[in-house]
């Protein structure tokens, strides 16, 4: 009997470490956002770095909710650390005239494979 106890109290303790995706890692996601802001009939009028813009991350596939945000800095480049290898979104929001909601989202899905990874998402272009 002692030895079912410690078989099952070893499985159970070695899939609660299993990694997952989020944080605890040694990777990073970074990205800049820049915005092009139009007028109403569409021209572009000037475009310039998005400071202080909201920036979400979603840890893994299967969840439609974001679970960690952040203010980009005021050159508009963001950073999120310490992430588990696995599939992350990264997304923020452009203004949308024909959405309800007057926003849509931008949004960026990549994977981690390797410890230590630093992706890097170049420019999110979002509309204003």
């Amino acid at each position: 009997m002692k030895q079912w106890i410690f078989i099952a109290a070893a499985t159970f303790g070695l899939s609660a470490c299993k990694k997952v995706e989020g944080e605890g890692g040694t990777s990073t996601i970074k990205g800049k956002i820049y915005i092009h802001d139009y007028n109403s009939v569409g021209t572009l009028l000037a475009e310039y770095d998005g400071a202080k813009e909201d920036v979400f991350i979603i840890y893994g596939d299967e969840d439609l909710t974001y679970d960690d945000k952040m203010d980009a800095s005021y050159d508009g480049s963001f950073e999120f650390k310490y992430l588990e290898n696995g599939t992350y979104t990264i997304f923020a929001y452009e203004d949308c005239l024909e959405c309800p909601s007057g926003e849509k989202e931008v949004k960026v899905t990549v994977k981690i494979d390797k410890k230590k990874s630093v992706i890097d998402l170049g420019q999110i272009i979002l509309k204003k």
